[in-house]
């Protein structure tokens, strides 16, 4: 899959120049080249998401919508499920953080990315319902069996009675080593705890089934998943998102605004994924998000994890002989 920029030139500190080799996609990834020509097809049709009746804004409305939808196909979620659109895996976690219920335990391997590891109950943390969660930092496991014993130690002391949740990642944004999800989700779940998954690095380089993989929630970013145009998803059970405040208050997020007699006011809101994506929506953004996604299944991920193999042994090679 050609990505944009393959054959950019930088300059050398020793004069002249060099096309460029990024080695830096699990920092971020350039965007593939259907998706930027998907966006530039898109980009003079530009219109207002669920704000107006003019042909622009109906179709731009169309556009986002079905991106929710092949989202949620390429994410393979269940009947029911939310996906709510952010700015990155950092908004994602942050907006769940806000909505876990009061009270909640959650677990944290000390190994997460700072953006699965600050939002939960801590001086760092926004000041909403979820800095008033207690957290338990777990010890960074040797082996991915260690990770399921370490868990189900600290989630069988765990108060058994109120709500938690577990946060772990998928694919190690330092090490590139996966974790075993639907083992630590079973585990979660052994234990009447929910479990998030942080899926940034692993979203573009392997199937994430929210199904097979029994996890409630999945977080990712549209800039590690070739598509750089600044959109992020939260994706998974409804339930908590519908039961807390808006993450933002907003127009979108809410059904109806009415003044009462005492000067008040009263808002109904959405109890569907507009209710956290108040504001006007980044469309193209969302639809990058939903053409990187068709881009990345067509290929298909068996013959994509076969390329990266063989160039992880390509530079294994060359190591060896340097």
């Amino acid at each position: 899959m050609p990505v944009l920029g393959r054959d950019v030139t930088v300059p050398l500190v020793t004069g002249g120049e060099v096309t460029y080799a990024a080695l830096d996609y699990a920092a971020s990834a350039p965007a593939l080249q259907r998706v930027w020509d998907d966006v530039a097809a898109y980009a003079p049709y530009y219109g207002s998401v669920h704000r107006g009746a003019g042909y622009l804004s109906q179709l731009s409305t169309d556009l986002f919508e079905n991106s929710r939808a092949t989202v949620a196909e390429f994410l393979d979620c269940r009947p029911g499920d939310q996906v709510v659109f952010t700015r990155s895996t950092t908004d994602s976690l942050n907006l769940l953080a806000a909505a876990v219920p009061a009270d909640c335990q959650v677990f944290v391997f000390e190994t997460e990315h700072h953006a699965s590891l600050l939002p939960w109950g801590s001086p760092h943390a926004p000041g909403r319902r979820g800095s008033d969660a207690r957290v338990t930092y777990l010890d960074a496991p040797r082996t991915p069996a260690r990770a399921v014993e370490i868990l189900e130690r600290a989630l069988a002391a765990r108060d058994p009675y109120g709500p938690a949740l577990v946060c772990v990642t998928g694919a190690s944004n330092v090490t590139g080593e996966l974790w075993p999800v639907k083992e630590l989700a079973a585990a979660a779940h052994a234990h009447g705890a929910r479990i998030v998954l942080d899926a940034a690095q692993l979203a573009p380089h392997h199937p994430v089934s929210v199904t097979e993989l029994d996890v409630d929630w999945v977080a990712f970013s549209g800039h590690k998943l070739y598509a750089p145009f600044g959109s992020g998803v939260l994706a998974g059970r409804a339930d908590w998102l519908q039961d807390s405040q808006p993450y933002l208050a907003g127009g979108g997020a809410s059904r109806k605004v009415a003044r009462r007699a005492d000067g008040g006011v009263d808002v109904e809101w959405h109890t569907t994924a507009a209710r956290h994506e108040a504001g006007s929506p980044n469309v193209i953004g969302v639809y990058s998000i939903a053409s990187a996604c068709k881009a990345l299944t067509e290929a298909g991920f068996d013959a994509l994890v076969a390329r990266e193999n063989h160039l992880i042994a390509t530079v294994r090679a060359g190591l060896a002989e340097v």
